[in-house]
């Protein structure tokens, strides 16, 4: 079997962002999409960020949308995506082995990794699911214990 790369199970193509998004856009596309991750690109389209759900949750007021919102409160939503983005960015090339990718990602502490390419521009993205959503295929094309059984020409145990 050949090694797994990123490539291979990355999502692609990736939603980005520009550095002045405003926070209540980048809410906008949480709420009305199944994205868990946005890519911030800088200068030239090169990836300079990255923001999770959980630094938009950080991000926000509690008290939006409820009964004892406050200018104070509203004002969160008019901050920018370099303001609350991810400026350390951890980054991997599309023949990046996963195994290496992984590695990063536990070492790193982090639940995404922007795919990019020798000049730095996003081509895709590998997230924490994917990698999961990757093994739980490789689990279910196992053979179970009671299949292997019923195999001929294996005894039972």
């Amino acid at each position: 079997m050949s090694t797994l790369i990123v490539k291979n199970i990355m999502t692609s193509p990736v939603e980005t962002i520009p550095m002045d998004e405003s926070v209540e856009a980048i809410k906008e596309i949480f709420d009305n999409s199944h994205y868990h991750h946005l890519v911030v690109l800088g200068d030239g389209g090169k990836c300079a960020g990255v923001i999770s759900d959980r630094d938009l949750l950080k991000n926000l007021s509690p008290f939006i949308g409820k009964l004892g919102e406050r200018t104070s409160d509203l004002n969160c939503l008019k901050r920018r995506a370099h303001q609350i983005m991810t400026r350390q960015l951890v980054a991997v090339r599309a023949n990046t082995s996963l195994r290496a990718a992984t590695r990063v990602m536990l070492d790193h502490r982090i639940s995404c990794l922007p795919v990019v390419d020798k000049d730095k521009k996003c081509i895709g993205i590998v997230t924490v699911r994917d990698v999961v959503r990757w093994a739980m295929s490789e689990l279910e094309a196992e053979p179970t214990p009671e299949a292997q059984q019923d195999e001929p020409g294996k005894r039972a145990a």
